[in-house]
Parts: C-alpha cells; sequence; structure tokens
C-alpha cells in the first residue's frame, strides 16, 4: 500500500505511532499501525469488502471449486460450518467484509499482501461458547484466533505488526481488551499447519500477559489465555 509518512499522526487512544495512507474506497479512515520491520515497511489495514480479493488471496484456494477453511472454522458453529462448501464459503467471507465490522485485518508490504488476521468480538464466535477455553471475566472481550503469513514472507517479522494492527483495529472499535488462544511452546517448533493460533511469544511481544490456563492443545502444545486490556 502507497503511504505518506511527510506528517505522523498520533491517535489518541494508542502510543503507537500511525501514519496517514491513502486507502481504497470503503476503507475506513483509521490507518492501523505501521511498523518496521528490516527491508519493509509493513502496513496494516481492515479487510473492507475493497479488499475482498487480497482476503481471497489469503484465504482462498487456487481452485475455486476446492472446499478450504477461509477462516471460517472458529468463526461459525459446527453446522453452518459443515454444510458451507466450495465457493459458498468464499461468498460467505465476502458477505462478512460488507459489514461494519470487518471480519480481520491484513498486512500489506507496499502493494502486495502480506499476511492476515482474524479479529472479532468474541461473543460473536464459538469461542464463547467453548468449554476449553475458559472465559477470564465477564468483560466483552474481543479475540484473535488466526495469524496467517504469506508463503514467501514468513520469517521476516511480519507477525508482530500483523498482531498489533489487528490490536489497534479492536481499539479502535471500542474493545474493552482483547485476547488470543496461542501455544505455550516454550520456544520448541511449531507444526507449520498448526501455527495459525500464534505463539505465546509472539503475543507477549505484543504487549499480551498469560491471563489462564486452557484444556486445549493445538500441534501438541498447550494452549494459554493471552490478554491485553485496551481501555
Amino acid at each position: 500500500m502507497p503511504s505518506s509518512h511527510g506528517t505522523d499522526v498520533r491517535d489518541p487512544t494508542s502510543t503507537k505511532r500511525t501514519y496517514p495512507s491513502r486507502g481504497r474506497a470503503g476503507d475506513e479512515a483509521l490507518s492501523p499501525p505501521l511498523a518496521s520491520v528490516v527491508g519493509m515497511s509493513i502496513e496494516v489495514r481492515p479487510a473492507t469488502h475493497a479488499r475482498f480479493d487480497d482476503v481471497a488471496t489469503m484465504l482462498g484456494p487456487k481452485n475455486p471449486a476446492s472446499t478450504v477453511c477461509w477462516c471460517l472454522s472458529h468463526r461459525i458453529d459446527a453446522k453452518t460450518n459443515k454444510v458451507l462448501l466450495g465457493p459458498a464459503r468464499g461468498e460467505f467471507v465476502r458477505a462478512l467484509t460488507r459489514r461494519r465490522v470487518a471480519p480481520g485485518v491484513l498486512a500489506y508490504d507496499g502493494d502486495e499482501v502480506v499476511g492476515w488476521a482474524a479479529v472479532a468480538p468474541r461473543s460473536e464466535l464459538p469461542f464463547a461458547r467453548s468449554t476449553k477455553i475458559p472465559h477470564v471475566d465477564d468483560l466483552a472481550v474481543w479475540s484473535i484466533w488466526c495469524i496467517r503469513v504469506r508463503p514467501g514472507h514468513r520469517g521476516q517479522g511480519i507477525a508482530l505488526p500483523l498482531l498489533e494492527g489487528a490490536v489497534g483495529y479492536a481499539r479502535a472499535k471500542g474493545a474493552p481488551a482483547i485476547e488470543g488462544y496461542p501455544v505455550d511452546n516454550r520456544g520448541r517448533k511449531v507444526d507449520l499447519t498448526m501455527a495459525y493460533v500464534g505463539t505465546r511469544g509472539l503475543f507477549e511481544r505484543a504487549g499480551f500477559t498469560k491471563a489462564a490456563d486452557t484444556d486445549a492443545v493445538s500441534g501438541g502444545f498447550p494452549r494459554v489465555v493471552m490478554r491485553l486490556a485496551l481501555s
């Protein structure tokens, strides 16, 4: 995404520095955190309808007729997830991008989309009814449950600004707190197919602290509730 770096603007609700940028039609006025990574500048933007093609790049299959997750497995109930097949899954996500609250955020290196993070109020998600992941309190908390960096761009430090951008979006939408459910892998390698949940270390670098243990396991590692207060 092209950006103008002439003048920096501070979000009064955040200590992070943000920058004005030229967004696409349908983008919100919010310019989420821009973070410097070695050799690149990463900008994180809401996954609005105007950016659905980039959402499809991150989540969709190479064959449009194929059935893939589309980051819906932990967003919708099991019955709906089971009956949504093939292109219907993509159309469901397209409809989500038309809502007032975007279904997630996208990371860009210049004009190229390089990452996706799913973020939403927990009350809208199966996590609200989970028997394995406890509720820490009664706050109307938001959840981050999927962090995905595009192949060819992994290992370059994109996950952290992507996570911070998701936090910034939740804050801008009035979330009082945000939480994730990463693995506590203690530095050990996480299988790539399960890495989307993130690691405790990643969340700690973004300012989260451990709030609770869970009964959930991913890739052989226990998952923990990591929480960050936003207000």
